[in-house]
C-alpha cells in the first residue's frame, strides 16, 4: 500500500524524491489525505443522508426516543482510536528513521554553517564551499552565487550544522528533511542520495531582509565521479584532522592522553560517542555540542573523578579551530 500511496503523492504534487525515506514520507502523507477525505465523506455524507432522511415531515411527525446505543458509540469511538494510533506509530517509524543516523553516515560528514544570507559547507579533507570571505556581510543583497554541495550516490551523509548569527533552518525538499541551524551549538541530520541530480535546498526559518534569497544545491554524483572531485579540490594544506591534530599538540597535550593514559585530564581516546559521568548531574553521551561546551567553558560539566582544572577557551578558538579540534577528537579511536 504505501508503494502506491507514495506514487500518488509524487506524481501530483510532491517534488521529486530523493531518497527512499522521501517515498515513505510520501506514503505516509497520502494515507493522511486518502484517510482524511473517506473519514469527510462518511461524516458529511452521514449527516446529509440523516438530514434528508429524518427530516421531520409535519408538525406531529416524532421520531422514536432513544437513549442511547452501546454498539454504534464503540464503534464511532473505536475506530477512529484505531486510526490515530495507525497515524502514530507510522508517523514515529519514520520519524525514528529520519533521525537515527546509521554509522556509516559519520564516515561522510560535511559541516554546514549558516550565515546571513548563504550557506557554507566544509569537508572533513578541508574543502571549503564558501562565499566569499565567509560572512553574512557578503551576501546582503543576494547576490553571491549559490552554494553546491557535492555528495556520493547511494552513502549517508552526516550534516553537523550551527550557524554564526541568527536562527536558519536546513531543508531539503527532495528529501523530505528538514533541520533548524542554530548559533551556539550544533545540530545534525542525515541522508543517502539514491537519484543522481541537483536538489534545492531553502532556509525556511525567516532570518532577515534576505531570507528568501539564501539559495543552495545538493549535487550527486555517482561514487567514482565524487571521488574524483573530492581529489580535484582538496586544499593544498592537507586534511582539516591534521589542523586538528596540531591544535592539540600546540594546546591539549599536556593534559589530555591519546592512548588511554590518565594525567590531569580525560584521555580522548574513545570518547566521541561514549557516556560521560560527571561530579554533578545527569550522565550524556559526548557528542558534538559535549565537546563543543567542554572546551569553551569546561567547568560546566566536570568529569568525575577529574578536577576542574581546564582554562576556557571561549574566545581563544575561531570557529574553523573548533570544528577541527572537534573533528581530531572524533577521530581518536
Amino acid at each position: 500500500m504505501n508503494n502506491w500511496l507514495s506514487l500518488i503523492s509524487a506524481n501530483a504534487f510532491m517534488p521529486i524524491q530523493g531518497t527512499e525515506i522521501a517515498a515513505k514520507v510520501d506514503g505516509f502523507y497520502a494515507f493522511l489525505l486518502v484517510s482524511s477525505l473517506i473519514s469527510s465523506i462518511i461524516l458529511i455524507g452521514g449527516m446529509t443522508a440523516f438530514i434528508i432522511k429524518y427530516k421531520r415531515q409535519s408538525a406531529n411527525d416524532k421520531t422514536a426516543y432513544i437513549t442511547h446505543n452501546t454498539l454504534a458509540e464503540f464503534t464511532w469511538s473505536f475506530i477512529p482510536f484505531v486510526i490515530m494510533m495507525v497515524i502514530f506509530y507510522w508517523g514515529k517509524v519514520i520519524f525514528n528513521e529520519l533521525r537515527a543516523m546509521p554509522d556509516a553516515a559519520s564516515s561522510e560528514e560535511i559541516h554546514v554553517v549558516g550565515v546571513q544570507w548563504a550557506w557554507n559547507f566544509k569537508y572533513k579533507n578541508g574543502i571549503k564551499q564558501y562565499t566569499k570571505d565567509g560572512i553574512s556581510k557578503d551576501n546582503k543583497l543576494g547576490n553571491v552565487e549559490k552554494q553546491v554541495m557535492v555528495v556520493p550516490l547511494n552513502r549517508p551523509v552526516k550534516l553537523v550544522m550551527t550557524s554564526n548569527d541568527v536562527i536558519h533552518s536546513f531543508y531539503i525538499p527532495g528529501f523530505r528533511n528538514k533541520q533548524d541551524v542554530i548559533p551556539g551549538r550544533y545540530t545534525s541530520l542525515w541522508f543517502k542520495a539514491d537519484k543522481l541530480g541537483e536538489f534545492q535546498v531553502f532556509c525556511t526559518e525567516y532570518c532577515g531582509l534576505s531570507h528568501s534569497q539564501m539559495p543552495a544545491t545538493i549535487r550527486v554524483l555517482p561514487e567514482a565521479d565524487y571521488k574524483v572531485w573530492l581529489d580535484a579540490n582538496k586544499p593544498a594544506e592537507g586534511a582539516v584532522s591534521d589542523a586538528g591534530k596540531e591544535l592539540y599538540e600546540n594546546k591539549c597535550r599536556s593534559c589530555h592522553s591519546l592512548d588511554g593514559t590518565r594525567v590531569v585530564g580525560p584521555t580522548w581516546k574513545g570518547l566521541y560517542g561514549a557516556k560521560r559521568e560527571f561530579e554533578s548531574g545527569p550522565t550524556v553521551d559526548a557528542d558534538e555540542n559535549y565537546l563543543r561546551e567542554s572546551i569553551l567553558n569546561p567547568n560546566a560539566k566536570v568529569v568525575k573523578g577529574y578536577p576542574a582544572a581546564m582554562p576556557p577557551y571561549a574566545g581563544q578558538l575561531s570557529d574553523d579551530e573548533l570544528s577541527q579540534l572537534i573533528d581530531y577528537i572524533k577521530s581518536v579511536k
